[in-house]
């Protein structure tokens, strides 16, 4: 029973991911169950969405502690927060999706704001020590830096997804772009 739940979760984060919009059917035919199972689990699309921004905060924030936990050093937490979050997949994309949309106002007071700020303040904490210690420019803002590593964990996501770049070769492609794009000064 879990399993089927889990199941329905995580294609509705793909295909909620590449078209918001979708119809609960599709998401029912692609998690290869009826629309009635569907309904089992979540009553309506509001309690699938619910359902699915919990998941999606839970593995971000697993995967995010867990890459900051294996190392001393900023950097390589860095470098890892952003395989981590490369790992996390669409599960990563949607959930920057639903806070980085057009007409979207971060509010501190919002309960959803208020989650995702705490899920990615441990690798922003990295990321102001970094530019503390000077091996970050200074130049860049915290916005842009989270912007720019959100942009290139979809392109790798999506270069996993189309077989556009070979799977042993992206994260290195990602943390490459990442770096250079923040200009990371090694000392």
């Amino acid at each position: 029973m879990k399993d089927t739940k889990q199941k329905i979760i995580d294609t509705a984060i793909e295909i909620f991911n590449d078209d918001y919009s979708s119809a609960l059917e599709k998401i029912a035919e692609r998690a290869q169950v009826t629309r009635r199972t569907l309904h089992r689990y979540f009553t309506d699309r509001n309690d699938l969405l619910k359902a699915c921004h919990l998941e999606m905060q839970n593995k971000c924030k697993i995967n995010i502690t867990n890459a900051i936990n294996s190392a001393e050093d900023p950097l390589i937490q860095l470098e890892r927060v952003l395989y981590a979050s490369i790992d996390c997949g669409s599960k990563y994309a949607f959930f920057q999706k639903l806070h980085q949309y057009q007409g979207h106002q971060h509010q501190k007071e919002d309960e959803d704001c208020a989650t995702y700020d705490q899920t990615f303040s441990p690798a922003t904490a990295v990321i102001k020590e970094l530019q503390k210690r000077g091996i970050i420019s200074p130049n860049l803002t915290l916005a842009w830096i989270n912007l720019l590593m959100s942009g290139i964990v979809t392109a790798t996501i999506q270069s996993s997804t189309s077989g556009a770049v070979a799977k042993n070769d992206i994260k290195g492609f990602a943390w490459f772009s990442f770096s250079n794009g923040i200009g990371i000064n090694k000392l």
